[in-house]
């Protein structure tokens, strides 16, 4: 017996010494992978402690190093231009791995929320700009992406996971479309490998991406980060949940399974809440439209029910009731009778109008009852909220409804709330999740450090819009921080943010101020920017168009960082001045001279201090404009293309779109 029992011992030691003296790479060094070229490419893994580890690459070259005491190592092997493919051997003690099909070439970092994610087969009902034909023709085995899947850590990690794959239309359709662009395009000119390490996450601001060290000296976001920091165990929260009966989140097993009947037919044990009669009389009180998903807590996902009486006098006619855009999904009634809704995924930009038959409206009171369901991210009516008829009667119905949740998200699953336990002794706590700040830097951009690259290519900002003032220090120091991480001064391109209507009021649009701060982000050395105003869609978040945000991004590391000739994206608002009572813009990166479209609207406005804005009179010189107003006789402030959703008039000779901007005269 004790004999056995030592074998036993000695069977699980050996085993673990085995897994501790496994050589291991990071992810990204593996089969298909492109390495920059003419550098001292880094590369790292995990081997046995104070050991040998050798690393020979069949262009001739050869590393010996040694595993530290932690069984880290890092080398540096030393690339030539490009070509391939090649292989690369690392050797230890015990073991022998060997990399194949290895290129050198041009390695570009692309990170940031949905419009990079967005993969060329487009999100569903959300085509990309002649998907098919873009497919077939993708044959370009030299351009490999690399996706990082996706993850989360409250620290930060060493290791992801992820593959190289080659393009081709078998494999493109999962590509970033705009990262795809990019490469083609550099591929194109250059006629070298291009490989793309593709990190990104739809809806994400940019704090998730930011380390916890840069927000700190940055001072932003300190109470949340504490607040992550002093999260409840999940032993915790998961008895909080266990309380409850669950249903599983409805999954995909295609992506072109939309999921909408799945969504449509959940129940909640809610089938009462819809009815007229139903007393709501101990429901709280929320405003529509805005945001349901803080309701509950800071972070909720899940679903509520809404409930207002509006009271109709005339019910000879049919209505139309007008809820804007829910996200993410809804099944809307009146008077108990179900009249609309839109469920499934990718339905979170498609406005609900809905028609109410006359015969089912009531003279007097009645009651409009909402399903919403968020799953993730901000959840929120956008509105207008109103009835309306065929003799243009509008009944506004924004303002307060009742509201209740009956199900909330957690770990992949819906937990049903039941009258035995009341959701106001829900314990405070996060969920943690990818919009969270450092989450995302920490699991999918830190285990990608120091992997030797070119430089980064950025489409992010939609998820910050509303917060712009932040986002002049959040995303500045978001750059310097990831290049000191690298411990290299490289290039990082990102796109402007296009025009959309993010809310109808125009008075309350704020997109712009957003695209503003992302102007003047262009103070950070090496950076560049690529204006989508011309290419952007205002009842769609997610333009279709990905080629020219591609070649525009390329066109900017084409002109800075090969030497191609070709002339700079542009035109770049240079400085203003005062002359007499107008004002004079002077741009840089004009081509062969400004070029202003007159468009349905005058983009170009001036005002005086008291910041009252007139059309402005526009005069178009090669590099300069001269902008005033018969109303103007001090001006002061002068801007251009200043809404959510302007119209683009200012390009320069080549055809780039000039920025919008707001500027105080001095």
């Amino acid at each position: 017996m004790k004999n056995i029992i030592a074998i036993s011992i000695f069977g699980i030691f050996l085993s673990c010494s085995n897994r501790l003296n496994k050589l291991q790479l990071n992810s990204l060094f593996s089969d298909n992978m492109v390495i920059q070229r003419n550098t001292l490419a880094n590369i790292w893994g995990k081997g046995i402690p104070n050991k040998e580890i050798k690393i020979i690459a069949d262009w001739g070259e050869k590393v010996i190093l040694k595993c530290n005491s932690d069984s880290s190592w890092n080398g540096q092997l030393k690339t030539p231009k490009e070509g391939g493919p090649y292989s690369i051997v690392i050797v230890s003690e015990l073991e022998r791995v060997k990399i194949n099909n290895v290129m050198i070439g041009e390695v570009w970092l692309a990170s940031g929320q949905s419009n990079m994610e967005m993969p060329l087969k487009g999100y569903p009902n959300e085509p990309i700009l002649n998907s098919e034909s873009e497919i077939s023709d993708s044959n370009y085995p030299d351009i490999r992406m690399f996706t990082v899947d996706k993850t989360i850590s409250t620290k930060p990690l060493d290791t992801l996971n992820g593959g190289w794959v080659k393009a081709s239309p078998e494999s493109v359709i999962n590509f970033s479309a705009t990262a795809y662009f990019f490469a083609r395009e550099i591929h194109k000119k250059l006629n070298i490998p291009v490989g793309i390490i593709h990190s990104s996450w739809g809806g994400s601001p940019a704090e998730s991406w930011t380390s916890e060290k840069k927000l700190q000296d940055l001072g932003l976001f300190s109470e949340v980060l504490d607040d992550i920091e002093a999260n409840p165990s999940e032993d915790s929260i998961e008895l909080w949940f266990n309380q409850f009966n669950s249903k599983d989140i409805p999954s995909q097993k295609n992506p072109e399974d939309l999921l909408k009947d799945e969504y449509n037919q959940l129940d909640f044990l809610d089938n009462e809440f819809h009815k007229f009669g139903f007393n709501d009389s101990n429901w709280k009180t929320a405003e529509l439209p805005g945001r349901f998903d803080n309701l509950i807590s800071n972070q909720f996902d899940g679903a509520i029910w809404f409930r207002k009486e509006v009271i109709i006098h005339d019910t000879t006619s049919d209505y139309t009731l007008n809820i804007g855009y829910v996200d993410d999904m809804d099944k809307t009634y009146i008077n108990g009778h179900y009249i609309g809704g839109l469920s499934g995924y990718g339905v979170w930009n498609q406005k609900r109008e809905f028609l109410i038959q006359k015969s089912l409206l009531k003279n007097g009171k009645n009651i409009i009852a909402i399903r919403a369901i968020d799953t993730g991210g901000p959840g929120y009516f956008q509105g207008p909220i109103n009835l309306s008829n065929n003799m243009n009667e509008i009944i506004s119905i924004e303002g307060n409804w009742k509201y209740k949740a009956v199900a909330e998200i957690y770990e992949k699953k819906f937990y049903v709330y039941n009258k035995k336990s009341s959701i106001s002794n829900r314990p405070n706590f996060l969920k943690l999740n990818a919009f969270l700040p450092k989450m995302l830097f920490n699991s999918m951009i830190n285990p990608l450090i120091p992997f030797s690259i070119k430089g980064a290519i950025w489409y992010q900002g939609e998820s910050n819009v509303g917060r712009d003032e932040e986002y002049r220090i959040l995303f500045p120091g978001l750059i310097e921080d990831w290049r000191s991480r690298w411990g290299m001064e490289f290039p990082f391109y990102y796109v402007q943010i296009a025009p959309f209507s993010y809310t109808k009021d125009p008075t309350k649009n704020v997109s712009q101020k957003l695209r503003e701060a992302q102007r003047n982000s262009l103070k950070e050395p090496k950076t560049g920017m690529v204006v989508t105003l011309d290419i952007g869609n205002n009842t769609n978040i997610h333009p279709a168009n990905k080629q020219d945000v591609g070649k525009r991004l390329a066109r900017l590391a084409l002109t800075n960082d090969y030497e191609t000739g070709l002339s700079p994206l542009g035109p770049i608002l240079k400085n203003i001045e005062r002359l007499n009572n107008s004002v004079k813009l002077n741009y840089d990166h004009v081509a062969d001279g400004l070029l202003h479209l007159k468009g349905k609207v005058n983009q170009f406005k001036i005002a005086g201090s008291d910041n009252q804005f007139f059309e402005g009179i526009v005069l178009i010189n090669k590099d300069n404009i001269l902008i005033s107003s018969d109303f103007i006789k001090n001006p002061k402030y002068v801007s251009y293309a200043w809404s959510d959703t302007p119209e683009a008039t200012l390009f320069n000779s080549d055809g780039f779109p000039a920025s919008s901007f707001m500027i105080e005269v001095d």
